[in-house]
């Protein structure tokens, strides 16, 4: 396996918020336990970045300067309460829609370790690879880790917690051969290899046609593989510029309120009718 030194280590403080209302502060700890290690026994000895995960009780305000990983319902509640593409500090966040995993029974532990990881390998969601096929044409491959292996299936265990496979940084490096290891599990055989399941944002630099979703069949994503609003393959594909900072804590606490209020409401209303 690929060793980063010790000396290069990074240590990014990240602050773990629970806003969903399908999940307690109690179902998501040991799962911040397992994120943990996955972090810095798991990601940091090949990608030389490592975080110290700090879980944030509901309704206390995160330290300033973190990072931001928010568990939430689904992309409606991330507006709604005020979640964009930056902290209010203009810091990377991740988010992760376990309502929406729930319903598609998906793992959200599974989607928490995706966004965590790849929000350390490529915080700016900028980074990407070029695999020039002509003097003037290639593609660019977006530097995303989990995408490639990113389904449940070839996840592994934490302490009874599944968080997700990654690529290594040899998946991006088209002159390997096979025997390397490209992956955390070692189920990707060459590089650039997409597994059942996953996918990869490409950027053909000579047609215009802007980032698209490859998926392992080789061809364009349908609507399922497209990102949700505020997920990191919607951010990709928009201007910096065109980025929203979240609101401020305390105001997202009210809206979160007000969002469990009127969710009440509906299903009082539904379990009358």
């Amino acid at each position: 396996m690929p060793q980063i030194p010790h000396a290069q280590s990074v240590t990014t403080q990240i602050s773990v918020i629970n806003e969903s209302t399908v999940l307690t502060d109690t179902d998501v700890n040991p799962v911040v336990a397992a994120l943990q290690q996955q972090v810095t026994n798991d990601f940091r000895p090949v990608w030389g970045t490592d975080a110290e995960l700090k879980m944030i009780p509901q309704g206390t305000q995160p330290p300033s300067g973190t990072w931001w990983l928010v568990i939430l319902d689904d992309s409606d509640q991330a507006g709604a309460l005020g979640y964009h593409d930056l902290t209010p500090d203009g810091l990377p966040i991740g988010k992760v829609f376990a309502g929406s995993d729930l319903k598609a029974g998906t793992s959200w532990t599974v989607t928490a370790s995706h966004e965590l990881l790849e929000m350390l390998a490529d915080p700016n969601i900028n980074l990407s690879v070029l695999v020039q096929n002509q003097e003037t044409n290639g593609t660019l491959y977006a530097y995303e880790v989990c995408d490639a292996c990113e389904d449940d299936s070839f996840g592994y265990q934490i302490n009874n917690i599944l968080v997700s496979d990654f690529v290594y940084p040899t998946w991006f490096e088209t002159f390997r051969t096979q025997g390397t290891q490209f992956d955390r599990m070692n189920q990707i055989q060459n590089s650039l290899q997409l597994l059942p399941g996953g996918y990869i944002g490409v950027f053909n630099i000579s047609d215009g046609s802007g980032w698209q979703q490859q998926t392992s069949e080789k061809h364009p994503a349908n609507l399922r593989n497209r990102g949700p609003v505020g997920s990191r393959r919607e951010r990709r594909s928009l201007n910096r510029n065109l980025w929203l900072t979240s609101l401020p804590q305390r105001k997202i606490t009210t809206n979160a309120q007000h969002y469990l209020q009127q969710m009440q409401t509906i299903q009082r209303r539904r379990t009358a009718a």
